[in-house]
Protein backbone atom coordinates (compact mmCIF):
# COMPACT_ATOMS: atom_id res chain seq x y z
CA UNK A 1 0.00 0.00 0.00
CA UNK A 2 1.49 3.34 -1.00
CA UNK A 3 1.68 6.13 1.55
CA UNK A 4 0.15 9.52 1.01
CA UNK A 5 2.09 12.43 1.02
CA UNK A 6 1.32 15.02 3.36
CA UNK A 7 -0.24 17.26 1.08
CA UNK A 8 -2.73 14.54 -0.15
CA UNK A 9 -3.03 13.40 3.37
CA UNK A 10 -4.24 16.89 4.38
CA UNK A 11 -6.69 16.83 0.64
CA UNK A 12 -7.82 13.60 2.55
CA UNK A 13 -8.42 14.49 5.71
CA UNK A 14 -10.31 18.06 4.55
CA UNK A 15 -12.78 16.26 2.03
CA UNK A 16 -13.42 13.99 5.21
CA UNK A 17 -14.33 16.52 7.37
CA UNK A 18 -16.36 18.25 4.81
CA UNK A 19 -18.15 14.65 4.21
CA UNK A 20 -18.69 14.41 7.89
CA UNK A 21 -20.03 17.81 7.70
CA UNK A 22 -22.48 17.51 5.02
CA UNK A 23 -23.91 14.14 6.77
CA UNK A 24 -24.30 15.75 10.29
CA UNK A 25 -26.12 18.79 8.50
CA UNK A 26 -28.43 16.86 6.54
CA UNK A 27 -28.84 14.71 9.67
CA UNK A 28 -30.38 17.56 11.34
CA UNK A 29 -32.74 18.90 9.18
CA UNK A 30 -33.54 15.54 8.67
CA UNK A 31 -33.05 14.58 5.55
CA UNK A 32 -31.82 11.55 4.11
CA UNK A 33 -28.07 10.73 2.67
CA UNK A 34 -26.89 8.42 0.31
CA UNK A 35 -23.93 6.99 0.98
CA UNK A 36 -21.40 4.14 -0.84
CA UNK A 37 -21.69 0.93 1.77
CA UNK A 38 -20.84 -3.02 0.75
CA UNK A 39 -20.29 -2.08 -2.66
CA UNK A 40 -23.87 -0.54 -3.49
CA UNK A 41 -25.32 2.76 -2.83
CA UNK A 42 -27.63 3.34 0.47
CA UNK A 43 -29.94 5.70 1.53
CA UNK A 44 -29.33 6.65 5.29
CA UNK A 45 -32.19 8.52 7.43
CA UNK A 46 -35.28 8.84 8.65
CA UNK A 47 -37.07 9.79 5.84
CA UNK A 48 -35.10 7.74 3.46
CA UNK A 49 -37.61 5.68 0.48
CA UNK A 50 -37.83 2.49 1.91
CA UNK A 51 -37.47 1.12 -1.72
CA UNK A 52 -35.10 2.57 -4.32
CA UNK A 53 -35.88 3.99 -7.16
CA UNK A 54 -34.90 2.04 -10.37
CA UNK A 55 -32.83 4.03 -13.19
CA UNK A 56 -33.35 3.48 -16.77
Amino acid sequence: MNIPSQDTQKMLDTMRKAVEKALERKKRLGQYAVIWQNGKPMLIGEDAPKQAVALP
